[in-house]
């Protein structure tokens, strides 16, 4: 299929850039220990391109909004514009590598082209290279990126013959007529689609509600108030610290045992994800003490994985995005991370939760600036997202750590965990506006996790880079 539609909650991700402050890029960079062999990454990122079409699509506005944006084939793909080889300037250490891709982060994608671009970089200390991946969120969720990373990786340095290249998608160009047309029918589709939907519903809806009016009327109430806690703007930050957002970042990098985290949340009966939460407010408790600042709560949007079996090898966005209210005055980890799993269990049942795209369908249509109401009274973002358990391979050369940045979209920070070949490879995205001291934000988040990894034996102590 040479084009198709935005589902809603790839549209929300890119309707919300008319506001530069929550634009969407997401940025990868991948450690290797030595550079990759370029004629066989050329071929992966290549044959990457033809098996995931969307890789070679760029974005058609819909006119008057009468439909979401359409993906269409780009008639002039070029894969050298989108993967890219450069030698890594002085002093050519890790540090150089991170600049690089903040700058990535920063910059914006042209929007007539693939939203997407992969930057080998060679020459490191040691030998070693590094890719830095950039990638739109209208394009994938982190999950849906990670399946991406199978098409391109391999189980051991030799690599594995593909056999033939696959066929390049045929490219498409559209007139003014033909995309008119085209958003007119995509319109009409999703009325007669909910029309459908509706009518399908309708008559056990109605026998339920005959039978069962008053758990009906609750069910109902209680629906409308889970999509609004979903939707509703925000009227202010909750941290009175991280307040200010602009559009310069930092990264940075840290590293923690994977077991060792394991252990502490499985020694107090929580998830690792708990556990992840736990040491982001235990560190961000220390910071506000810093700022001598009370707070007894702030609050993360925090992305709930929503696939189903039917979105198996699947891509794309299939999330919801849940705002949590999480505590932080607490200052015993343990209770910290009982009090995080009891809050986050209860968003994770909230009615909506699963409306993901129906709520999508409601904002894609509205104001930025009610957009903006919602997400920059975010205090940051968090996410994690299960990597390779084992060693992996690019073009022969190994995998030596895997970091994601995600986009702050309005937030003061934006924290992602990959586990990798039992490393959590965690990634800080930092509004510096938000966040001017960020090196005292990172040696308190450090601090959070070691007072979380040092409830588990043989504690250690993690890696600020």
């Amino acid at each position: 299929m040479a084009s198709n539609y935005m589902r809603a909650i790839d549209a929300f991700a890119w309707n919300m850039e008319r506001d530069p402050a929550l634009r969407s890029t997401v940025v990868a960079v991948i450690w290797l220990d030595r550079s990759p062999t370029w004629e066989v990454l050329a071929d992966r990122v290549d044959r990457a391109s033809r098996s995931m079409v969307s890789l070679r699509q760029h974005v058609v506005e819909s006119p008057l909004r009468l439909a979401t944006p359409r993906w269409v084939s780009d008639d002039h793909f070029d894969l050298n514009w989108h993967l890219r080889r450069v030698n890594a300037p002085e002093p050519r250490t890790r540090d150089t590598v991170l600049e690089l891709a903040r700058q990535a982060a920063m910059d914006t994608f042209d929007r007539e082209r693939p939203l997407w671009e992969f930057t080998l970089v060679e020459g490191l200390q040691g030998g070693e290279a590094a890719v830095i991946f950039k990638i739109h969120h209208s394009l994938s969720d982190g999950v849906g990126g990670m399946q991406m990373m199978d098409v391109l990786f391999d189980m051991h340095r030799d690599g594995d013959d593909l056999g033939p290249m696959p066929p390049a998608p045929t490219g498409e160009r559209l007139g003014a007529r033909a995309v008119m047309t085209g958003a007119l029918r995509s319109s009409l589709g999703r009325v007669v689609h909910r029309a459908r939907r509706g009518a399908e519903t309708a008559v056990p809806t109605l026998l339920h509600t005959a039978r069962h009016p008053i758990g009906t009327a609750r069910n109902v109430v209680a629906m409308t108030r889970s999509v609004y806690r979903f939707a509703a703007p925000m009227p202010d930050t909750m941290s009175p610290v991280m307040r200010e957002r602009a559009m310069v970042r930092r990264l940075a990098t840290m590293e923690i045992p994977l077991d060792a985290l394991n252990r502490a949340a499985k020694g107090i009966g929580v998830t690792v994800n708990d556990a992840f939460l736990g040491a982001i407010t235990g560190g961000l408790r220390r910071y506000h003490e810093r700022h001598h600042a009370t707070v007894e709560s702030l609050r993360v949007t925090m992305p709930i994985n929503i696939r189903t079996a039917a979105d198996a090898g699947t891509w794309g966005n299939r999330i919801t995005l849940a705002r949590i209210a999480l505590p932080v005055a607490e200052a015993d980890p343990a209770a910290r991370m009982h009090k995080v799993h009891r809050v986050v269990e209860t968003v994770r049942n909230e009615p909506a939760s699963h409306l993901a795209e129906v709520i999508a369908e409601g904002l894609i249509f509205l104001p930025v600036g009610y957009i903006g109401g919602m997400l920059k009274h975010v205090d940051f973002l968090a996410s994690d997202l299960p990597g390779s358990p084992v060693p992996i391979y690019l073009a022969g050369a190994e995998v030596t750590g895997f970091f994601g940045f995600g986009p702050t979209i309005g937030a003061s920070f934006n924290i992602t965990l990959i586990s990798y070949r039992g490393t959590c490879d965690i990634g800080v995205n930092v509004d510096t506006s938000a966040v001017p001291d960020h090196d005292v934000l990172l040696e308190s988040l450090r601090e959070g996790f070691e007072e979380v990894v040092a409830l588990g034996e043989n504690a250690e102590v993690p890696a600020v880079r």
